[in-house]
């Protein structure tokens, strides 16, 4: 009887294969002869926990700014003349299940392409997709490898659809997750449905995230960590600590895990006239080698050079505080709102040169307009650093992303965003972009920018 069950599981298999003719029949193959496995599927709610999935995305982001007017430029100024730059990705998620409510995920991913000016010039970045290293050919990395486990401690049960890096699976409304391993510390914090994904949403890193929330990274936005979330009724708190990188703005992360980062996050689900909508508290304490500005200009002086605050670094904290609000209106329409301050003597470590930051915006699907699966959204950021930040830019001085040799009349820099979103199939989204960034870098002589890109996006 097992004999004449294998030969017909064989032959089913054969036949899937013959009729996949690609990768969906090769999983269904891996499916029929891995006992367990269940393919990535969002049917009924009695559909088992998925064992095994294979997702892929691929992004091309096409963007580039008007000339605009600039009567100087320094080392990390966006140029004032038209310029293009162009970015691509290819991501492969490879998700198991080990162990009953347990799953391990990998992500490598094939990267390529550059940001404006080598992603310089603009504290609140134009392109999410445009990471701070550049190259001409395409690279392979291992960008995320690890193991999440969810604790369900009761309360209403309900399913999960499978998605990029997630099994689908029933969980309960109590629980506990858990994630070990390289990820990104915004997989889990400050997330926004309205907000937070560049390869579907907005584009500005000061718009998908708080400005001021200088998360530990790599150059590519990723670190060795680990993250607690407990879901409670109304509320999740969430805590985590991860691995800074070797020096600030760094490709290399901390090998002993000397420089390290707490982060801290309570959320409140609630209903407002019907709708759902969330309130979230983001706190980080950074700890690492990061200089004070007033010491970088002190020492300036005495050199006779222009400051750098790479040569006054010694072993400090650097906190910081975010709040991210999330509300929808009905009729497919949402808001969003954030608002963050870091401390702003203290250089920033992973992120951006944004020491207090404000945004807002609204998110509308197509559905009026026979579209439902389209989206478009309205943003704006207005980004501020510190009066000492301020100084240490006026005489000279560089930071992550910005430096225009100098900055007599500094301002706020303040960003508008709008997006439309095209759905041609059920997995390809088109994207047309536009900013509006006036004080550049917060220089009010330079500028503003006007700056415009095309995203194409595939997932399966």
């Amino acid at each position: 009887m097992a004999r004449a069950h294998a030969f017909a599981t064989i032959r089913a298999a054969r036949e899937a294969l013959l009729n996949g003719r690609r990768i969906g029949g090769w999983l269904t193959v891996l499916a029929m002869l891995t006992p367990g496995v269940v393919l990535a599927d969002s049917s009924g709610a009695d559909a088992p926990a998925q064992d095994f999935a294979v997702h892929g995305q691929a992004t091309f982001t096409d963007q580039g700014n008007l000339a605009f007017t600039a009567p100087y430029s320094g080392p990390n100024s966006l140029p004032s003349f038209a310029e293009g730059r162009e970015t691509a990705d290819v991501t492969l998620f490879v998700g198991v299940r080990p162990w009953a409510n347990g799953e391990i995920w990998i992500n490598p991913e094939i990267d390529q392409g550059f940001g404006l000016q080598d992603t310089l010039g603009i504290a609140g970045f134009p392109s999410g997709e445009a990471y701070k290293v550049g190259r001409a050919d395409p690279y392979l990395r291992l960008q995320r490898i690890f193991l999440r486990q969810t604790v369900n401690l009761g309360g209403e049960v309900s399913k999960v659809d499978p998605d990029l890096n997630q099994l689908g699976q029933s969980q309960s409304a109590n629980r506990l997750v858990i994630t070990v391993g390289k990820f990104g510390v915004t997989d889990v914090f400050d997330t926004n449905p309205y907000a937070h994904d560049p390869k579907n949403d907005f584009l500005n890193w000061s718009i998908i995230d708080a400005g001021t929330f200088d998360y530990a990274a790599d150059a590519w936005g990723y670190t060795i960590g680990a993250s607690v979330e407990w879901y409670q009724g109304p509320w999740t708190l969430r805590a985590g600590v991860f691995d800074l990188s070797n020096v600030p703005n760094s490709e290399k992360l901390d090998t002993h895990f000397g420089q390290f980062q707490l982060v801290g996050e309570a959320e409140r689900r609630y209903s407002l006239a019907g709708k759902d909508g969330a309130i979230k508290v983001t706190g980080f304490l950074s700890r690492g080698r990061m200089g004070l500005f007033a010491d970088a200009i002190a020492l300036g002086e005495e050199l006779g050079e222009a400051p750098n605050v790479a040569l006054v670094r010694q072993y400090r904290s650097r906190p910081g505080v975010s709040v991210d609000l999330q509300q929808q209106l009905g009729g497919g329409l949402g808001v969003f709102a954030r608002a963050g301050w870091a401390q702003g003597d203290v250089e920033p470590y992973e992120f951006a040169d944004i020491d207090e930051t404000v945004s807002a915006g609204v998110s509308l699907n197509g559905k009026r307009w026979g579209r439902p699966d389209d989206t478009i959204a309205l943003g704006g950021v207005v980004n501020q650093i510190s009066k000492i930040h301020q100084a240490y830019f006026a005489d000279g001085g560089l930071g992550i992303l910005i430096g225009d040799g100098q900055l007599p009349h500094p301002g706020t820099e303040n960003i508008l965003e709008t997006y439309y979103d095209l759905a041609l199939t059920h997995f390809l989204r088109l994207t047309l972009d536009y900013q509006f960034v006036d004080n550049p870098a917060y220089n009010t002589q330079r500028g503003p920018v006007s700056i415009f890109a095309a995203r194409v996006d595939a997932q399966f």
